[in-house]
């Protein structure tokens, strides 16, 4: 059970605080039942109400700064998410995206940029499938590490270029 105050990672929604845990006093909802809101860190989407007894395994707490500079320090070694068939490969992205992992969406961010820099090359555009998949996994990663951290994203990106000496 969480905690008010605590903030989670709510996969596909992004970085929230709990902030408060109460009774729904709503026509067809079980008065007894007790429910989390939900607030977003970013104020950039809706507060979300969830019943206290609903395991959703995907959510988890925000990570600390050592593991925030941990997983930094392991991006060289994260795998690339790659899947040669078009639509195996956007199947992968969903997966890693509802799973929510940092080192999942790692994954899809250093897959999808090497195979940009791989088609530019190329001459061709990148594709739509990983132009978005690309995005998400970005804007989940950064928004995690910028509430982390107390940056935006410009400075999250520039913190992982300096950790990483690029």
């Amino acid at each position: 059970m969480y905690k008010i105050g605590e903030c989670i990672v709510k996969p596909g929604y992004g970085v929230f605080v709990v902030k408060d845990i109460l009774h729904l006093d709503m026509k067809g909802v079980d008065k007894d039942k007790l429910y989390y809101l939900f607030a977003p860190a970013d104020e950039n989407s809706a507060i979300i109400y969830m019943p206290t007894d609903a395991q959703n395994t995907n959510d988890r707490k925000v990570m600390t700064q050592e593991e925030a500079l941990g997983l930094i320090g392991r991006i060289p070694e994260i795998e690339e998410a790659w899947v040669e068939n078009d639509k195996l490969r956007e199947q992968k992205y969903k997966e890693a995206i509802r799973s929510g992992k940092p080192e999942a969406l790692v994954s899809i961010i250093k897959g999808t940029y090497k195979r940009k820099r791989r088609r530019a090359q190329q001459g061709k555009k990148s594709t739509m499938v990983d132009d978005r998949y690309f995005t998400l996994a970005e804007n989940y990663l950064y928004s995690e590490l910028g509430y982390v951290f107390h940056k935006d994203k410009e400075e999250v990106q520039q913190l992982i270029a300096d950790t990483l000496g690029k």
